[in-house]
């Protein structure tokens, strides 16, 4: 029997998912956005919301429009084998690989490593990991009570805390806008677009829309449309809050150049943005509010990997898998941030495209009626194109594609070169399917001797 959420839950479940998707990346990327595009901030700004906002709450409905209970069933309407190893690949890639070990690194960047000496060497970075990611793997393990941990207890703190500093900034902003950079004085919204890959979140986002799933369903809500009715209510929350504060962050970076010049990383503008308004309570400030919102994150994205691989390997337990990837990002992040964000880009450019096909191919499933040949086409033709995105990003540079490219692909200088092939490679599959179709036997019918008909 379907029973009405209440209005206080769904504001826990949007405050839920603004703090599992506000984590490292979101507060380290807009402040660097805003430094280099300047008077160009919000048309950049633009763009960012476009990936960092957008996208992954579309992700996340459309997870839930397919009625698929995991991610793995949904990119297997491909193909079962793209459906392992898209999902696997996604899994370690928002998870021990990159985006995990990721938020223990930019809490030590920011909330450590400023109150340390030149000479601290790496014995610091190994013992706030092993604290952090402890912290992180005791509040997964029940992950039945992440909703009253994240959405009750972690995300008032976190939003309490980004909140004192982004509105000290937009009323008192330290300066005027500068000049954009180069990078930013020409394509300038797509150029934001691009950047809010780095937030990894479009594709987390078909990992957390099963924990809200899950969560919604204990409260009563069955059906797929009353499903849809009430996730896109908490989307709706979630996405409030991050185009405010992405917002709010950009102008800050923004707003900053004047008086601080231009600074390497976003880290770094948070930090001295923070001592410029609060002295040296700032960074303090920022290290305890980078320390909770990676912590928020961690949690999420620990549970849903444990979750899926406990699933895909029943015999170890989820506690189990919790320790063991809790144990691994910790040693992963001992590598360093830059070298992270070095190896993580190629990745990124080639599986982002991918998951933005499949998620408007999601939308149109029934349009299509399914047909497993308009998702190949359309994803395989996709891939080609963010394959060499991604070696590009490597700085695998083939001249002779990348000219070709250049000169008769559309939009492949603004890193879209893959949205018309994408397009191209659903209709050949269509086409093909539907010409397949047309050609296979058509059955006859026969009488047979009690006056009742057959079809042979």
């Amino acid at each position: 029997m379907f029973q009405k959420v209440p209005f206080s839950f769904l504001v826990i479940i949007g405050f839920m998912l603004f703090a599992l998707f506000f984590g490292a990346g979101n507060l380290i990327f807009p402040p660097m956005l805003g430094q280099l595009a300047g008077t160009n901030v919000w048309l950049a700004n633009a763009g960012f919301l476009v990936t960092g906002v957008g996208l992954p709450l579309l992700s996340i409905i459309a997870f839930v429009y397919s009625g698929q209970d995991d991610l793995r069933s949904l990119a297997s309407r491909v193909h079962p084998l793209f459906g392992m190893i898209f999902t696997v690949v996604l899994y370690l890639a928002i998870g021990p690989f990159f985006a995990i070990p990721r938020s223990g690194n930019v809490s030590f960047e920011i909330g450590v490593k400023p109150f340390l000496s030149d000479q601290a060497g790496s014995i610091p970075l190994f013992l706030f990991t092993i604290l952090f990611f402890t912290t992180a793997c005791l509040l997964s393990l029940n992950p039945v009570k992440i909703i009253s941990v994240v959405g009750k207890i972690l995300t008032p703190i976190k939003l309490t805390f980004i909140g004192f500093i982004v509105i000290t900034a937009v009323i008192r902003p330290i300066g005027a806008l500068q000049a954009p950079s180069e990078e930013y004085t020409s394509h300038v919204f797509f150029k934001g677009f691009q950047e809010g890959y780095l937030t990894l979140d479009a594709l987390v986002a078909f990992v957390f829309g099963i924990i809200i799933v899950n969560a919604l369903k204990e409260k009563g809500v069955t059906t797929q449309k009353q499903l849809l009715a009430t996730c896109a209510k908490a989307t709706l929350i979630a996405g409030t809050l991050l185009v405010l504060f992405y917002s709010a962050l950009s102008y800050m970076g923004a707003s900053s150049v004047e008086k601080l010049g231009h600074l390497e990383n976003g880290a770094e503008v948070l930090a001295k943005v923070s001592s410029y308004y609060f002295g040296s309570y700032g960074a303090i400030l920022l290290g305890f509010m980078i320390t909770v919102a990676c912590l928020t994150t961690s949690v999420g994205l620990i549970t849903a990997c444990s979750s899926f691989f406990h699933l895909l390997i029943p015999t170890v337990s989820y506690k189990k898998f919790a320790v063991l990837l809790s144990v691994f990002s910790t040693l992963v992040a001992n590598i360093g941030l830059t070298q992270l964000i070095k190896v993580s880009v190629p990745i990124l450019m080639t599986m982002y495209p991918i998951a933005i096909s499949l998620l408007f191919l999601t939308f149109l499933h029934k349009a299509f009626r399914g047909w497993s040949e308009v998702y190949q086409g359309s994803l395989l033709f996709t891939l080609i194109i963010s394959l060499f995105d991604g070696l590009n990003a490597a700085g695998v540079h083939i001249a002779v594609i990348e000219s070709y490219f250049t000169q008769y692909l559309p939009l492949y200088e603004v890193g879209l070169g893959w949205l018309l092939p994408s397009i191209l490679g659903g209709l050949c599959g269509y086409l093909f399917r539907a010409f397949r179709k047309s050609r296979s036997p058509r059955p006859r019918t026969i009488r047979l001797q009690d006056g009742k008909t057959d079809r042979l």
